[in-house]
């Protein structure tokens, strides 16, 4: 009965000590993106501004494809105020501003009103952008988000911002667009592939995007665990020479996520 003794009086001192490390130990915590906290009626034009500067580099994706890699223009290197003034004034444009405002807004809301020569989807010869809308899935940005964006580009380079302050009134508008029902669930892989965007960096499904690794044949590189854990947490593994720029889903639903890794998983680069 001693021994006994001694051996369960030995696991209790394990317990307790092990107990007492995690109270030592610096607690880890994730690090889940946390939505923009937006009060209208007391946004000043700074703060409207440093919004716009966090949408840009996080929800809007912007950064994504307008970057030093060339898959969209960088719009952080040169003017956009005179820019998008001479590509009003080009003979391709096909929408309705009249300033450099309105046309960031239509660029946003409707890229193929004005493809910039060279950025145009495969074979359509500069008339269809592959850019999505940014107010429709997957990026579903707000009118004062993406107002947010356009002063935000508009001060960057020291010109004025023309964008207006959302007042206290836009307060009901903007709480029923946030409780407003969810998109309707993708049907197949192709529509989950396409509502999130992925064609957008990746080859697949007709597009020939080089800015991350193609998935033409991933079913040959990952199982379908590692294909999972790479939707679900983007950066936990970077494809080598591949920058560490995907986007997370949190509004992908299981069943569009499982679709999606089953039909990436037989991706192995066969020919039919």
């Amino acid at each position: 009965m001693s021994a006994l003794a001694r051996a369960l009086g030995f696991s209790v001192a394990m317990i307790l000590a092990f107990a007492a490390i995690t109270y030592v130990l610096p607690q880890v915590k994730g690090e889940a993106p946390e939505e923009e906290e937006m009060v209208i009626g007391e946004l000043t034009m700074d703060s409207f501004v440093a919004l716009g500067e966090k949408l840009y580099q996080g929800k809007g994706t912007c950064t994504l494809c307008h970057n030093s890699l060339g898959r969209a223009p960088d719009m952080l290197t040169y003017d956009v105020q005179s820019t998008s003034l001479e590509r009003i004034a080009d003979s391709r444009y096909q929408g309705q501003a009249g300033d450099a405002e309105s046309y960031l807004r239509e660029s946003m809301l409707e890229p193929s009103a004005y493809v910039v020569e060279g950025f145009g989807k495969k074979g359509s010869n500069d008339t269809e952008s592959p850019m999505p809308a940014v107010n429709q899935p997957p990026i579903q940005l707000s009118d004062i988000e993406t107002d947010a964006i356009i002063a935000f580009l508009q001060q960057k380079d020291g010109n004025p911002v023309t964008v207006a302050l959302p007042s206290a009134d836009a307060a009901p508008a903007v709480e029923a667009e946030n409780t407003a029902a969810a998109p309707a669930l993708a049907q197949n892989a192709e529509e989950a592939i396409a509502k999130f965007g992925c064609a957008a960096c990746h080859a697949i499904l007709g597009s020939e995007s080089p800015v991350g690794p193609s998935l033409k044949d991933v079913g040959q590189r990952l199982q379908p665990d590692q294909i999972r854990i790479s939707i679900i947490d983007p950066k936990a593994e970077i494809a080598q020479g591949f920058p560490p720029i995907m986007p997370e889903f949190p509004n992908m639903a299981l069943a569009e996520l499982e679709m999606v890794v089953q039909y990436l998983s037989q991706q192995t680069g066969a020919q039919p």
